[in-house]
C-alpha cells in the first residue's frame, strides 16, 4: 500500500475509564491530519467508552493515529462486520428506515419501496434487530467468507 495514498477504514475503540475525558480523538486530526467521523460512541455507567469511528487520510497517517490510540491506551480493532440485505426476503416495510441513524436505509417516494446505500451504513446493526423477515443481516468479515463470496 502507497503510504501517501488517500485511505479510510472504520474502526471500533474502547476507552478505559481513565481515558473517557480525553481529547484524543480530536488529537488525530491535530497530530496526524486525519479527518474523522463519528458514527456511534457511548459511555456507560461504569465509565467506559465505546466508539465506531471512520478514519481517513493518508496510509501512513491512518498507521501513526492507530498507533498513538493505543499508546493512550485504547482497544482498537477493525469494525468487523457489514450489513447486507437480502433482496428476495425484504418486503419493503419500512421499519428499518425509522431506525437507521446514517440514513443508509430510505423510502423511494416514486417506487415505494426501501433502497438500501451499503456505503453509507455504519454498521451499527440496529435493522438487523427490527426487521420482520430477517432481510437486514449483519455478516462477520473474516477474509475467507469475502473470498469465498467473490469465487
Amino acid at each position: 500500500m502507497d503510504a501517501d495514498a488517500p485511505y479510510s477504514q472504520i474502526v471500533y475503540l474502547v476507552f478505559a475509564p481513565d481515558v473517557v475525558g480525553k481529547a484524543i480523538v480530536c488529537s488525530l486530526a491535530r497530530k496526524f491530519d486525519l479527518e474523522f467521523n463519528i458514527l456511534k460512541a457511548q459511555i456507560t455507567p461504569r465509565q467506559e467508552g465505546a466508539m465506531t469511528l471512520e478514519l481517513s487520510g493518508s496510509a501512513a497517517a491512518f498507521q501513526a493515529g492507530l498507533d498513538f490510540l493505543r499508546d493512550q491506551g485504547l482497544k482498537v480493532s477493525p469494525a468487523a462486520q457489514r450489513i447486507t440485505r437480502d433482496e428476495a426476503s425484504c418486503m419493503h416495510c419500512g421499519v428499518c428506515t425509522s431506525l437507521c441513524p446514517a440514513r443508509a436505509l430510505h423510502l423511494d417516494r416514486v417506487s415505494r419501496e426501501v433502497v438500501f446505500e451499503s456505503e453509507k451504513c455504519t454498521t451499527c446493526g440496529l435493522c438487523t434487530q427490527v426487521c420482520p423477515v430477517g432481510a437486514m443481516q449483519a455478516r462477520i468479515e473474516n477474509g475467507a467468507e469475502e473470498a469465498a463470496e467473490d469465487a
